[in-house]
């Protein structure tokens, strides 16, 4: 585990939605809005920022669970601010409390699950899977 990695370390990023993010470009007709998928995507773009500067090169980490309530609709050309806070470190798992908020109110709170892996060790797994 990066011995940089503490509790309480924070990343946000900003996105604003675009049409082909939205609901109804996943096949929800009609809706018009930030799609759940997206707004899931965000999330762990974040995540994996806010790893990111304290792996080694060596390094990567893996998606393993989320827990998301999807609070509000956001339109298209609003801003997304994303927020993830390290809350837990145990070996390789790190646990993230996650937020999400347009330009007037909090859109989408849970937690999210991320495992560093060594990237060979990875690899290796995969290719056990293809061959």
């Amino acid at each position: 585990m990066p011995s940089k990695l503490e509790i309480g370390r924070r990343y946000q990023s900003q996105t604003r939605v675009e049409e082909w993010m939205t609901a109804a470009k996943a096949g929800n007709r009609g809706v018009d809005v930030l799609s759940t998928p997206m707004l899931l995507q965000l999330i762990e773009e974040a995540a994996v920022q806010c790893l990111t500067p304290v792996l080694g090169s060596d390094d990567l980490s893996l998606g393993a669970s989320v827990d998301l309530t999807h609070l509000a609709p956001t339109p298209v050309g609003f801003i997304v601010r994303t927020e993830v806070e390290v809350i837990s470190i145990d070996g390789p798992r790190i646990d993230f409390a996650i937020a999400a908020f347009d330009e007037r109110e909090k859109i989408a709170e849970g937690t999210h699950e991320r495992y560093v892996m060594q990237r060979p060790a990875f690899l290796a797994t995969l290719n056990e899977k293809t061959e």
